[in-house]
């Protein structure tokens, strides 16, 4: 009875190291990315004398043209333009030696363009002038999407924005967190917000005044609490790293979402928030917002 109960263990650790082992390369397999022959890629068509933009749904970080056929550049953030190479242009004091007799249908190159979280590629195929179908414009699609794994979890725009606009769609707090009043201006920082390495801060500004309000700046930055002189004051600006609605004017209320990656600052110090108007004489208002209350950010 003994040696049964042990064999039956025995056959439950094997069971259980097989199931451990089947569930790892079911995950493994799922999100690794597979590998990319030229013949697989999707065709996008281009022609002499005219640019092809290739639009991406976030920032590009890097674009690779695979033969001296094609030239490019990024006009944009998120877009990327791609051209054949014309002949008469120069490198140097020579000419680039390429000679452009292309046959309709002739694969000329790869384009590659990497974004925040993915990688896309495309064979780019000639087409003649006269082709009046030609492609000027692309949209990346997500099949034409690879992901692109990262050892830290890094969130692209595309994503930071879903996660905005889920803190958007919530009713506005009641009672926000802090709330600063002058000159007919309030500024409240609604809630705060954690997701991995990100803090979002949901803030909305309000103008009982009936002028409206034009934004000059909305400047971040972490300051000492108790300024005995000005000379003594240590300010370290912070940029957020993404906005929900980049607005410049608004004449009621305005709500918006900033991310920043994360941070940590001593009791002896302060995040100022200052909103700052275009004019001269503009309008300016400013909340000082303890490490506390960073502390307590929901989660979402």
């Amino acid at each position: 009875m003994h040696r049964t109960n042990k064999k039956n263990k025995q056959m439950k650790s094997i069971l259980y190291t097989l199931l451990l082992f089947t569930i790892n390369y079911s995950i493994h397999a799922q999100t690794a990315t597979k590998e990319q022959i030229i013949s697989d890629l999707p065709e996008i068509e281009i022609t002499e004398g005219i640019n092809l933009h290739i639009i991406s749904p976030e920032p590009i970080q890097y674009v690779d043209l695979s033969t001296e056929k094609l030239t490019g550049d990024l006009p944009s953030t998120n877009i990327a333009r791609v051209k054949i190479t014309d002949n008469s242009e120069t490198e140097g004091k020579e000419k680039l030696k390429i000679t452009n007799n292309f046959f309709i249908g002739e694969k000329i190159g790869v384009i590659t363009v990497v974004g925040q979280s993915f990688i896309a590629q495309y064979r780019a195929v000639y087409r003649n002038f006269e082709n009046l179908n030609t492609v000027t414009n692309i949209h990346i699609q997500p099949e034409a999407m690879q992901p692109i794994e990262f050892n830290n979890i890094v969130f692209s725009n595309l994503e930071l924005r879903k996660f905005a606009m889920d803190i958007i769609q919530k009713k506005s707090e009641k009672n926000p967190i802090r709330e600063e009043n002058d000159l007919k201006l309030s500024m409240q920082l609604n809630n705060v917000y954690v997701i991995s390495d990100y803090i979002f801060l949901d803030m909305t500004f309000k103008n009982s005044s009936n002028l409206s309000y034009d934004i000059e700046t909305l400047k971040f930055s972490i300051e000492d609490k108790k300024i005995h002189k000005a000379t003594n004051n240590q300010s370290i600006d912070m940029t957020p790293l993404f906005q929900l609605n980049p607005q410049k004017h608004f004449r009621k209320n305005f709500r918006n979402i900033y991310v920043f990656k994360k941070f940590t600052y001593p009791n002896s110090k302060v995040m100022m928030i200052r909103l700052i108007e275009e004019q001269l004489s503009g309008r300016t208002i400013e909340m000082k917002v303890n490490y506390s209350d960073i502390l307590k950010a929901d989660t979402f």
